[in-house]
């Protein structure tokens, strides 16, 4: 039938389509998938697998392209927040994780700057843990021009401190390297929220080359992937007690024998059960579709994406010229 349309999937369940031109924002469903990623999680879908093995496979990928020892697969950058903070206060402890979010008697504060804090942090605070917030945001306020400074987070550091979360923007202040310096000085591991950080691209190794030990980016904004997907790379003993607190753990100990590469049990005193991260699952598709997403975004021409950016606009602005009024 001429001018006849078939409704699309949303259409059909009585759902309106929009015209994003926020950008891939969550509560707008992020952005269109590439069809070349959409076909990979479809493919992903027709066959089962063992996930400890395609997480272990990702930590390679994942690893190559920021230059991390280790990467995996979460299920959005504040789950990987929350699994990183989790992996900091527990270490290889499979009885510590067993506890969380009970802290009691671990290390369970996380340094914060004053400037920084996001309800984001959220995730932080599930695991358990308090945020120890430092330094006074005076060029914020406009009583002034400083800000938080590395030697009031080397202050704040005590005992109880599991990790340094450092909120990346190109305006934070102070310094990360300053940070992981004063950090680092007392055994203390940098946990960076990189969420919306790319581009550029050469974000995706620039905070693991200035020494953090984990950091967090969403995997369904400029990467490209599901919108419900994220990367945490990072240290290799740190990532594998993210997995350790992941993964289905419903599994007797003969048939468990996860990918050494990933999680090494040969220093465990046994496996935990499951942990604190089990409520941020990841599936095949997902893990399949970021890999396939952070390949095609690490390869891609930056030129090309802009011109293709250029195109989209130029097709908006047409159509909607052609609205009255």
């Amino acid at each position: 039938m001429p001018g006849f349309c078939m409704p699309n999937i949303y259409e059909r369940i009585g759902v309106r389509p929009i015209i994003n031109a926020s950008g891939p924002s969550t509560r707008l469903s992020g952005g269109i998938m590439d069809p070349e990623v959409a076909d990979a999680m479809r493919e992903a879908s027709q066959y089962c697998v063992d996930i400890a093995e395609l997480q272990a496979r990702a930590s390679e990928v994942i690893a190559e392209i920021t230059g991390a020892e280790a990467g995996y697969v979460t299920s959005g950058a504040a789950a990987g927040l929350l699994l990183g903070t989790a992996a900091c206060v527990t270490g290889p402890d499979p009885g510590k994780m067993n506890r969380l979010p009970d802290t009691e008697s671990m290390k369970n504060e996380v340094i914060m700057s004053r400037s920084q804090r996001n309800f984001y942090d959220h995730a932080i605070r599930s695991v358990g843990v308090k945020l120890v917030e430092v330094g006074i945001a005076d060029r914020y306020s406009g009583a002034g021009v400083r800000d938080t400074e590395a030697w009031e987070i080397a202050d704040a550091i005590t005992e109880r401190t599991a990790a340094v979360c450092y909120v990346a923007h190109p305006r934070s202040l102070p310094p990360l390297e300053d940070v992981v310096e004063v950090a680092h000085a007392s055994g203390v591991p940098v946990i960076v929220d990189a969420a919306g950080q790319l581009p550029p691209r050469s974000n995706l190794q620039a905070y693991i080359s200035q020494g953090a030990d984990l950091v967090a980016f969403s995997g369904g904004k400029a990467i490209g992937g599901p919108q419900g997907s994220g990367i945490l790379c990072g240290r290799r003993d740190l990532i594998m007690c993210v997995a350790l607190q992941h993964l289905d753990m419903d599994v007797l100990k003969p048939q468990w024998n996860p990918p050494v590469s990933l999680i090494d049990k040969s220093i465990l005193p046994g496996a935990p059960h499951h942990g604190i991260g089990r409520p941020c699952k990841v599936g095949k598709e997902q893990i399949v579709g970021l890999l396939t997403a952070l390949e095609r975004f690490a390869g891609e021409h930056l030129e090309a994406r802009a011109a293709a950016w250029r195109d989209r606009m130029d097709e908006l602005v047409a159509a909607t010229g052609a609205i009255p009024g």
